[in-house]
């Protein structure tokens, strides 16, 4: 290289150097690494309610259901129902209609199915208030086991929020039905005949496995405090649900009557008998047994010693 060439070089290479180890030149120094604090994660305890605030907050949300005019419960009911119901049609859509799959990997079907339709559902419910009798018969019993509702308030909860999801769901299954989006597909015949085919003790202990999940779902939701953190406790226990192939008697009152619709050899007779009534009260025993009586004995009145 010439000596001109180098001479030029070493004056870049010198001026770099300066600029880099110059402590005034606010463009090149090196800022300070942040503290941890700073990047820390925001504190989840912001996030979700602690276990003992969180069945405080379910108990408070069960008096308020309690509390409701029976009218707005029916109407609340109503969309409820209709929810649930698209939860299950999209889930007739989609993991209804993968036979290959189930043939080659029942399991990886079953996890479609649970994955896409049910839990989509559940979150229209939550988010807008809506009634779900499912959830009811957990969060509204533990005011009852805490003395802040009686009875009767909770009989007008179950009962008119049963009334309003039936008539939502079978709505919408009539809709569905007219609108023949399954028309080609075996999935709401087959699934009507699978359902009504268990004998009572099977839809029975289904049905009470089944809002074992699904009001653990509500209740983890309600203690979380943003959107994201309701929906990742919704997903997995409803999801799981559908992929154990448990009994949910509300999202039934859609899936049975679509079938019916559609042409299954089902009977109404049938179909109340035989699949409603038996998961409706398993749907019973896992809610207010399994998750209110269970979280009031964790941290209510029922696991405190009763006076002398």
């Amino acid at each position: 290289a010439s000596p001109l060439w180098s001479s030029h070089l070493y004056s870049v290479t010198m001026l770099s150097l300066a600029l880099i180890t110059a402590p005034g030149l606010a463009l090149v120094a090196r800022a300070p690494a942040p503290a941890l604090s700073a990047v820390r994660a925001p504190n989840l305890a912001m996030q979700l309610a602690t276990p003992p605030e969180g069945y405080d907050g379910a108990v408070a949300a069960g008096i308020k259901k309690a509390n409701m005019d029976a009218g707005k419960i029916f109407g609340l009911g109503l969309m409820s129902g209709a929810h649930i119901g698209f939860g299950a049609f999209l889930m007739l859509t989609v993991g209804g209609q993968c036979p290959g799959l189930a043939a080659t990997n029942p399991g990886l079907q079953k996890i479609v199915a649970g994955a896409f339709g049910l839990p989509f559902g559940l979150m229209m419910t939550l988010v807008t208030g809506a009634e779900l009798f499912t959830g009811n018969t957990a969060m509204v019993t533990t005011a009852v086991a805490e003395g802040k509702a009686d009875g009767g308030q909770l009989a007008k909860s179950w009962l008119v929020s049963y009334a309003g999801n039936f008539l939502g769901s079978v709505g919408l299954a009539a809709l569905v039905a007219a609108g023949g989006t399954l028309a080609a597909s075996g999935a709401p015949v087959a699934t009507a005949v699978a359902k009504t085919s268990l004998s009572f003790k099977q839809a029975f202990v289904r049905g009470i496995l089944c809002n074992w999940l699904v009001c653990m779902a509500v209740y983890m939701a309600s203690m979380a405090k943003d959107l994201p953190g309701k929906i990742v406790a919704i997903w997995f226990p409803i999801s799981a649900f559908i992929a154990l192939g448990l009994e949910h008697s509300v999202a039934n009152m859609f899936i049975v009557p679509l079938g019916i619709l559609s042409g299954a050899a089902v009977t109404w007779k049938a179909f109340l008998l035989k699949n409603l009534l038996p998961v409706t009260l398993g749907n019973i025993v896992g809610g207010a047994a399994l998750v209110a009586g269970a979280y009031s004995f964790a941290y209510g009145k029922l696991g405190k010693p009763v006076p002398a």
